[in-house]
């Protein structure tokens, strides 16, 4: 499946085992009940699957072991991005070498706060030597600073930025849609999913796919034969889902769901905490479930009403 027809990629958690250290094997058990569910594509080491706090070698024991399981018809787009611009770079071509790592997630450098031409001039170096296709990554409530939309339009002219994962505006969204060509926008908020893919976003980079993919599936199929006011109301019904997922800190609520469904991710490594039991209590109820449905086991179908 080419990028551009991959409408819902989910950005993957990192299991961790008693030990917290990866555990591949739940991994694979986990991507392959997301592929049933829906997902056409994956973000691995993203800010999802916690790579603030994975070392070098465990980024790529992580890609290398991913790349073995993975379908190989699915775009695999891979978390390379820091505030290091030649560390960014140098790391890119070493993920380039691993089979089935098909893109180089590359988020706007964060902490360091450039300004527009910084941003410019970073990704540029990045087009011209990197051995892989570059998606941005603009999330300004992650890095501190916002590109801007006449930016991420300049960059859509360079040959290796092939798109962006979007987090904004959907005025923002529109604006890029309008006016790049063979450039695949993507939306980074869930609750963007139905709005932006009407605007003619490819889809979204999901959090909330680990949870709701066939929904977010029959949402997009029901859209797609023109049953608008049907996906519309689906959409509602899964947007407060959609923002409980991120009550707390990302991933732990999504990992303290995926954990009662039955699928062994582990905790979370420092700074981000587990879920606690009121915490976990009051996700359960944020997602429409019973108070303590977390601290039992979950069916890995919850119903959407």
């Amino acid at each position: 499946m080419e990028l551009n027809q991959a409408e819902i990629i989910t950005a993957l958690v990192t299991p961790f085992d008693s030990q917290n250290h990866l555990d591949l094997t739940v991994l694979k058990h986990l991507t392959k009940h997301l592929v049933q569910t829906g997902s056409q594509g994956f973000v691995i080491g993203g800010t999802t699957g916690e790579t603030p706090t994975l070392t070098h070698a465990e980024k790529l024991t992580l890609y290398q072991k991913f790349s073995q399981f993975v379908p190989a018809d699915l775009p695999v787009i891979a978390g390379c991005g820091t505030n290091n611009t030649q560390a960014t770079l140098e790391f890119i071509n070493e993920v380039a070498q691993i089979e089935r790592i098909d893109y180089a997630l590359v988020v706007v450098p964060y902490y360091n706060k450039p300004d527009q031409d910084g941003m410019k001039a970073h990704f540029e170096y990045l087009n011209e030597h990197s051995k892989l296709p570059i998606i941005i990554y603009n999330i300004p409530g992650r890095t501190g600073v916002k590109m801007e939309k006449e930016t991420i339009v300049e960059l859509a002219q360079l040959e290796k930025i092939v798109g962006i994962k979007q987090c904004g505006p959907l005025e923002d969204l529109r604006y890029i849609l309008e006016k790049t060509e063979d450039f695949v926008v993507f939306t980074g908020e869930d609750a963007q999913a139905l709005a932006a893919k009407e605007l003619g976003a490819t889809g979204v980079i999901s959090v909330a796919a680990h949870i709701y993919g066939k929904e977010m599936t029959k949402m997009y199929r029901l859209l797609a034969t023109g049953e608008v006011a049907k996906a519309k109301s689906l959409q509602e019904k899964l947007l407060p889902k959609m923002q409980a997922l991120f009550m707390y800190p990302s991933p732990s609520p999504v990992k303290a769901v995926l954990k009662a469904q039955g699928f062994a991710v582990g905790g979370l490594r420092l700074p981000l905490l587990a879920l606690n039991k009121e915490k976990k209590a009051n996700l359960a109820q944020a997602l429409g479930l019973a108070k303590d449905a977390l601290e039992h086991e979950l069916s890995l179908e919850l119903e959407v009403k």
